[in-house]
């Protein structure tokens, strides 16, 4: 994200080295039930190990740093933000003491009464989305009740003048500030919001998230664009830059998301809208392969030809909504960044082949679409895919104390920082890639942007 899981790419040219060759979508041979059975024994062990070193250096704080060895607080006191994020992946890799454990350090330790300000988005998707799936898993009334009380002190963000968020919102006492947001900030909501409202009875959270959604929407351009910078005050565009990148991205993940979740046709309206013209003006391909780059929101002309870590995500998008030989496509040249230095960069120019931002912050993105695919196609390249990703993933990231991000993809240096996000949802999509399809019910649930599993009203 930093913020969290889905930022902004940094925009700043490198210098760089020969990309290694790495394995290719041709060389990559089979994974057969026996085989998927022990690769998910093997992410169920990392995820462990990596549980395990939080549990001894941080336990009861947000996060671990694990090459310092020390805690971190997001906001300089914890909100247990890793407990909350990870408690549903404990619970469906049936770790039932490390996940009673955690219930019972959130049940009895968790506060929001707290005079700090907080981001809306990243609490909402990570905390608030947490609590509700592990609700809903668990039948923990406690969690329910964390649940609202947290929704009740997020809801004074959504208090502008358009009904746009605002970026954050001080738990204890209700004042906001950060009125420069996004559509990701302002549109990904409504999935926690609409669940809060479904268990407890009270529309107001549906409501306000809606609205933020529809408002975000109806201030696209002419052609149907969004940028990724938006005055909550004046609703007025502070940036044309559009794409399907951090700052927009699960935006439009939860526009067809919001249709399956609940139902919603003005979702479904708002979906069919906005990939009509995304496909039209955000599509470009290179050397034969399908990528999504940048363009002005106004006039769609093409303002750079980047992707990367974040933008992997929309494969799973796009299967999800039926455009399966588009996904497998953009699938293909997601899978080739990663193997240009045997893990993905955060930004990659797509044309001339050159890393933009060498960092690699743990993302979940292809891994995420990796399983979609799978689970939507039942093709066993994409189980081929995600071991040949995890088996990467545990030699550069895994450190005797957790997994680090890199500074580089590249060298391979590693930075001090294992976000929540990597036990909420890389190592989930592992997991589940590899795992029995009885092990989560696909088709009745929807995951938000956090990968934390909700239960779908309806089935579609």
């Amino acid at each position: 994200m930093q913020y969290g899981c889905r930022v902004w790419a940094l925009s700043l040219w490198i210098t760089v080295a020969t990309p290694t060759v790495f394995a290719t979508e041709s060389a990559l041979t089979g994974v057969d039930a026996k085989e998927a059975r022990q690769l998910a024994t093997r992410v169920r062990e990392e995820f462990l190990q990596a549980w395990r070193n939080y549990e001894s250096l941080a336990w009861g704080h947000d996060e671990l740093q694990p090459l310092s060895k020390t805690p971190r607080d997001w906001y300089g006191q914890s909100l247990l933000m890793t407990p909350v994020d990870a408690l549903d992946t404990l619970m469906l890799m049936g770790l039932k003491d490390e996940a009673d454990k955690t219930r019972k350090l959130i049940d009895t330790q968790l506060s929001f009464d707290r005079d700090v300000y907080v981001k809306n988005f990243e609490i909402t998707i990570r905390m608030l989305g947490g609590l509700l799936s592990a609700y809903e898993l668990s039948g923990d009334s406690r969690l329910l009740a964390l649940a609202q009380d947290l929704g009740k002190r997020l809801l004074p963000a959504f208090n502008s003048p358009t009904g746009l968020p605002y970026q954050y919102v001080n738990l204890h006492t209700g004042k906001v500030r950060g009125a420069a947001t996004n559509p990701a900030e302002t549109g990904s909501l409504l999935l926690e919001f609409g669940t809060l409202s479904k268990l407890t009875g009270e529309r107001v959270y549906f409501d306000k998230a809606k609205r933020a959604l529809v408002e975000t929407h109806r201030r696209r351009s002419d052609i149907g664009l969004v940028g990724d910078g938006i005055d909550v005050e004046t609703g007025k565009w502070i940036s044309t830059d559009s794409h399907i990148s951090g700052g927009i991205d699960s935006y439009y993940e939860y526009l067809w998301k919001c249709w399956k979740l609940f139902g919603d046709k003005d979702c479904l309206n708002m979906w069919n809208d906005s990939i009509v013209v995304v496909d039209k003006y955000l599509a470009d391909s290179a050397n034969g392969e399908l990528w999504y780059g940048h363009s002005d929101m106004n006039t769609g002309k093409r303002t750079s030809t980047q992707y990367g870590a974040l933008d992997a995500f929309f494969p799973a998008v796009l299967a999800f909504a039926g455009q399966l030989d588009r996904a497998r496509r953009l699938q293909d040249s997601s899978f080739k960044m990663w193997n240009l230095y045997g893990v993905e960069p955060e930004v990659l120019d797509y044309r001339s082949k050159r890393v933009k931002d060498p960092t690699y912050a743990l993302r979940p993105e292809i891994v995420e679409s990796t399983y979609y695919l799978y689970r939507l196609t039942g093709q066993p390249l994409y189980r081929s895919m995600g071991r040949s990703m995890f088996t990467s993933f545990v030699k550069y990231c895994r450190t005797g104390n957790g997994y680090a991000a890199l500074q580089s993809v590249i060298t391979k240096e590693r930075k001090d920082e294992m976000q929540s996000f990597v036990f909420a949802e890389t190592f989930k999509y592992f997991y589940l890639l590899f795992a029995p399809p009885a092990t989560l019910a696909f088709d009745r649930i929807v995951f938000n942007t956090e990968a934390h599993p909700l239960r779908r009203i309806v089935t579609r």
